[in-house]
């Protein structure tokens, strides 16, 4: 189960660089929004953040940095790519149907290219420029 989390894919070159620029780019781009959350949770003012799940302002935030801050840096670099993006996928998907779910599709659209690109990378994996090749190869038993 692990080592399937790890496995970056079988891809030829293009598709392996494409996930590269995929993981760096969108994962760039959303830690501009986590690091914004995160000078928010910081800082001295009162938290005031949605709460869609009832654990508190405070708690909400906090998963919301998380994701897009520590799941994005994991992600750049292609650590752990599956996991880091089940966080990223929720995030994604409380903003699109909970969130905005009232809102005109304009105001959700980000939110839903974000979330196609963490399905993507979900399914194929982080590809062979990441740290999860680099795990993965050591799992590797040699047949001998």
């Amino acid at each position: 189960m692990f080592k399937k989390l790890l496995n970056p894919g079988n891809y030829n070159g293009t598709i392996n660089f494409a996930l590269l620029i995929n993981r760096a780019v969108i994962g760039g781009c959303m830690l501009t929004h986590g690091l914004g959350k995160l000078t928010k949770l910081l800082g001295p003012d009162p938290v005031a953040f949605a709460d869609p799940f009832g654990i508190g302002m405070g708690p909400s935030l906090a998963l919301a940095v998380f994701a897009e801050v520590v799941c994005s840096v994991l992600l750049i670099i292609g650590f752990f790519t599956r996991l880091a993006t089940i966080p990223l996928l929720t995030t994604m998907a409380v903003a699109i149907f909970i969130i905005h779910a009232a809102d005109e599709f304009g105001k959700k659209e980000m939110a839903v290219l974000y979330l196609l690109v963490y399905v993507t990378l979900l399914l194929a994996g982080a590809g062979k420029y990441s740290v999860d090749t680099l795990l993965y190869k050591k799992g590797k038993v040699s047949k001998k």
